[in-house]
């Protein structure tokens, strides 16, 4: 049966619903210096690893804005099929990397799949349903270990496909790691069981390093929240605006919206109006503070806009609101 050959996005629905395995395009080791790639994209996803230095990939996104990521030794980044991107090495820092590009096709009967896999694995399903033009991850060497693995049964493949004696399966030695090996348009339509093994191990990494990154993200996002709102309830009785509230938690006024807005379905500002409003609330109920001072207990300097923004939250005035509550009033002392 000939192998059918898909797009090759690791998000395509189809992965899901029927049986495709790998199929490696290219792979190589190269060292970068002083270099500037062009835009470019392939139908393959690609992974970069950076063994050493330093380097930046610039992505172009689906609404035409333009994301760098600068990469570090010990991370990789995986770049969906058809995403715009390019390398940007300097000048005297050099970049080493392994690289791997691979598509996927048809498995026969009995070849394991991604789709299998996806249901025996929850956190490689939720990988393949959460599309992304690119991830940046880092790395506790599994990776680089099972991609180094991949590259070598890739080699030893293409050695005894061009009739030439198999060399026996090694670990490359430091003195080889800096010289240039690359392979492209590899032709092979099956490549071997081991190959699909290591994949398998790949894909299963990928998928548990995303997990524990977005899982490490929602518990940090989740602690800028709670200090947001622990500054709000002390600050409230000052005119704080939502720059103060970002420098106070060491954020970007942007981020600290989308993330604030992402936890509680409300923005910071519209948040912190509900705290100061309940606030007012309390004090035109349970005590018998002049309504003309309320504003400034509760950090609104000005008593009309104070008013505006009471009778928008709760329907009614400051004084109809106290005039409606029964209260029971805590009398201040006369000075």
């Amino acid at each position: 049966m000939e192998a059918k050959y898909s797009t090759g996005s690791l998000f395509q629905e189809k992965l899901r619903m029927e049986d495709y395995g790998p199929r490696f395009y290219a792979y190589y080791y190269k060292q970068w210096d002083n270099y500037q790639m062009s835009y470019h994209d392939h139908d393959s996803t690609e992974i970069m690893y950076i063994i050493s230095g330093m380097c930046r990939v610039d992505v172009l996104m689906p609404d035409g804005s333009s994301e760098q990521a600068v990469l570090k030794k010990g991370q990789f980044i995986l770049l969906d099929a058809g995403v715009p991107h390019r390398l940007l090495v300097k000048d005297g820092v050099p970049c080493r990397m392994l690289n791997v590009e691979f598509g996927v096709a048809s498995s026969e009967p009995g070849q394991p799949s991604i789709r299998q896999l996806a249901l025996e694995e929850e956190e490689v399903h939720a990988f393949l349903t959460q599309a992304s033009p690119y991830l940046v991850l880092p790395d506790p060497e599994e990776v680089y270990h099972i991609m180094k693995s991949l590259v070598l049964e890739l080699d030893q493949r293409g050695l005894m496909e061009q009739g030439r004696p198999s060399a026996p399966m090694r670990v490359i030695p430091s003195e080889e790691r800096s010289h240039h090996r690359e392979a492209r348009d590899l032709k092979s339509p099956e490549q071997g069981t081991l190959v699909r093994t290591l994949f398998i191990q790949l894909l299963v990494r990928v998928a548990r390093l995303r997990g524990e990154m977005n899982r490490s993200a929602l518990d940090q996002t989740e602690l800028y929240v709670k200090r947001t709102i622990e500054f709000m309830h002390h600050n409230m009785d000052r005119n704080i605006q939502m720059k103060d509230i970002a420098a106070a938690v060491n954020l970007h006024p942007g981020y600290l919206h989308r993330i604030f807005r992402q936890h509680t379905q409300r923005t910071p500002t519209d948040y912190l109006t509900m705290l100061r409003m309940e606030k007012a609330k309390m004090l035109l109920q349970q005590t018998n503070i002049p309504i003309s001072e309320i504003s400034d207990y509760v950090g609104v300097g000005s008593r009309q806009y104070f008013h505006m923004l009471f009778k928008k939250y709760t329907g009614r005035t400051p004084v109809e609101f106290r005039s409606a509550m029964e209260r029971h009033v805590s009398h201040y002392p006369l000075e």
